[in-house]
């Protein structure tokens, strides 16, 4: 598949991603009455990444992810080549759909955004956990997520099965961790909303980038130690 494809695969669904599950946090969270809570949120991201992993990963594999995409590539699951291309790709789609919620969420009289569902730690935490918190539950949390797409997609795995245990896998993590940095465990998800809100969001920028990369790395190394190809 020629490059531009797959980068505007991984744009587009990125896109989605950031639109669908933080729009759902944006949205509908605390929807008076009618509010989907944490769990719905939860559900939406795993819905955003399920829909699309079958949707388009035929064509980009469906990262959706800087995590992910370097977590295969430690796996030897994806070029070193196309990693920058990929993120760059990821996080320009994420902000493309951060866009697009921020018209929509201020597209009515006294639209206050808040905290336009960026990730924290400390006063700026859900449940106001500190930074070791924070760090610890971003890395733990990456590494199962990317051992699940490593697994799944693997060769000798089920593929068709494969898009259906990745958003579960998702839904499970922010159902987890929402309490405690409003779960990341993507740069490129974090990156665009936290360019809407400024100020703290982007000062804490830098932990969810690191975290997820270092989670994301350590599990597609350990995935070769784990099942080693013939």
């Amino acid at each position: 598949m020629p490059i531009a494809n797959r980068l505007y695969a991984e744009f587009l669904g990125t896109a989605w991603l950031v639109l669908g599950g933080c729009g759902s946090a944006v949205l509908a969270a605390g929807f008076p009455q009618l509010g989907i809570g944490f769990a719905g949120v939860a559900l939406a991201f795993g819905l955003t990444v399920l829909t699309m992993v079958y949707a388009l990963g035929p064509v980009s594999g469906g990262h959706f992810n800087p995590a992910v995409t370097v977590g295969l590539a430690f796996g030897r699951r994806f070029p070193w080549s196309d990693v920058v291309q990929y993120v760059i790709a990821q996080v320009l789609g994420g902000i493309a759909g951060a866009a697009i919620l921020y018209v929509v969420a201020t597209g009515k009289a006294g639209a206050d955004i808040g905290s336009f569902a960026t990730n924290g730690y400390g006063e700026h935490s859900p449940g106001k956990y500190g930074l070791l918190a924070a760090a610890v539950i971003e890395v733990v949390m990456t590494f199962g997520f990317v051992t699940v797409i490593v697994a799944a997609t693997d060769r000798r795995a089920h593929a068709v099965a494969a898009g259906l245990a990745i958003g579960l896998c998702l839904t499970l993590i922010h159902l987890v961790s929402i309490p405690v940095t409003n779960t990341s465990v993507n740069p490129a998800r974090s990156t665009a909303p936290a360019l809407f809100v400024g100020g703290a969001a982007l000062e804490q920028l830098w932990l969810f980038w690191v975290a997820p990369i270092v989670g994301g790395a350590i599990a597609g190394l350990a995935y070769r130690l784990l099942a080693p190809e013939d």
